[in-house]
């Protein structure tokens, strides 16, 4: 079907979204963002009642809003969307695995270890600093798991062998990571926070490299707290690697360097 266009060219789209006093669907605000950057003219239909809504609805055959129509043919809500304009594939909207809160984390991780160097050191790049960024990383990774420790329990008893045996050692988990991070930043205490990174660090690299390589299992990982859509796999191996070099480099390095 051919799409409509305005007196000045742009191709038009219906946009139907809930705009109540207590109340401004935010993926409404989304879609309509998306369509006017995408260059479509955007009649934007406000529904202000709990009736219209549902009349709206009970039309359309339709159980959420918005709803996006282009040349007069229904292309769905936000997500549906993004796929329609090429912004998300339809593989990517179904599985909903994401790699951007990891890399997000570990890009923060990294540029605040070198803010540190730079303040702390009077340099941006030294021995320390790669110390510090791998601190400063479980510390953020440690604060993902710690804003729902629930979810991050039940996600993680799906995989970690030590936690399929002792259940509290889920909860435990997150408040190992994060203070062995502080203390490693700190450099103190290294007596307790290098045992401690060793041992979670040992338990989780042995517990991923069973799940994802030896039994082929496909799960989510919790590094990034309960609602992760990071795949278990390198990445969570990477993390309990990073921990377990930590643990064996800072005694060393306080022996050795002092």
């Amino acid at each position: 079907m051919a799409q409509s266009r305005n007196d000045s060219g742009a191709q038009e789209a219906a946009l139907y979204r809930m705009v109540m006093e207590d109340h401004v669907c935010p993926f409404g605000l989304k879609a309509k963002d998306l369509l006017e950057r995408a260059g479509y003219s955007v009649a934007d239909h406000w529904l202000t009642t709990r009736e219209e809504t549902d009349a709206f609805q009970d039309k359309h055959d339709v159980e959420t809003t918005p709803q996006v129509f282009i040349g007069g043919a229904r292309v769905g809500g936000y997500d549906e969307l993004r796929v329609h304009l090429g912004k998300d594939s339809a593989e990517e909207a179904e599985d909903e695995t994401s790699y951007k809160p990891i890399i997000a984390l570990f890009s923060l991780g990294l540029l605040m270890a070198l803010a540190v160097s730079h303040v702390a050191l009077d340099t941006l790049v030294s021995l320390r600093t790669l110390e510090l960024f791998i601190a400063i990383s479980m510390c953020l990774l440690g604060l993902q798991k710690l804003q729902d420790v629930e979810g991050f329990s039940t996600m993680f008893l799906n995989y970690d062998l030590l936690a399929q045996r002792q259940v509290r050692y889920a909860y435990f988990y997150p408040f190992a990571e994060t203070a062995a991070g502080v203390l490693m930043i700190a450099g103190v205490l290294i007596w307790i926070a290098a045992p401690l990174a060793l041992f979670i660090g040992a338990v989780g690299a042995a517990s991923v490299f069973k799940a994802v390589y030896i039994d082929k299992r496909e799960l989510k990982c919790a590094c990034v707290g309960g609602s992760s859509k990071v795949p278990l796999g390198f990445i969570s191996l990477t993390e309990n690697l990073m921990m377990v070099l930590m643990a064996l480099w800072m005694p060393l390095r306080m022996f050795v360097l002092g």
